[in-house]
């Protein structure tokens, strides 16, 4: 009984947890695609000062050496570039993926500055959509099957034998 007590509790908070999912996710994506938007301005605009001088976008970083500043800059606008091509990849890759789909896409979610960023920000709420209820019913029978698990493990050297 106790064990089956604890096997529904572990359900109901995996089912509780899971259930928030698409709303994170969602709005992942949202402050990712801002930040894409940011990002690729400043991508532009750099490109575009660039072609003024006739340059390319590499020739234009080559020229960013001379002084402890510029050198500094170069490498800010390097890192810059980096993350812009990074997230708009993660941003395509998450904009076709379904709710559902995205929970088994992890690592799309790695960017520690928006993760931050949207866990401050939100707000659990009742799970209304469907991808909701099924995260929130695949998260329940996890957290059963864990606790389950776990359990038999530990009450398994306790277990009379029979005769």
């Amino acid at each position: 009984m106790v064990v089956r007590l604890l096997a529904l509790a572990g359900g109901v908070a995996g089912g509780l947890a899971l259930s928030q999912f698409p709303e994170f996710s969602q709005q992942y994506l949202q402050r990712l695609a801002g930040q894409v938007d940011a990002l690729s301005a400043v991508t532009a605009d750099f490109d575009a000062s660039a072609a003024k001088s006739g340059l390319t976008r590499e020739a234009a970083l080559a020229s960013m050496t001379g002084t402890e500043f510029l050198g500094y800059r170069q490498a800010d606008m390097r890192a810059t570039f980096t993350r812009h091509d990074r997230l708009q990849s993660d941003l395509t890759l998450l904009r076709e993926a379904g709710p559902i789909e995205r929970l088994f896409l992890p690592q799309r979610f790695d960017d520690p500055e928006l993760l931050s960023a949207t866990w401050s920000d939100f707000q659990p709420a009742v799970p209304a959509t469907t991808a909701g209820v099924t995260t929130g019913a695949v998260g329940f029978a996890g957290g059963w099957a864990a606790i389950m698990g776990l359990l038999a493990l530990i009450l398994r050297p306790f277990r009379r034998r029979p005769a």
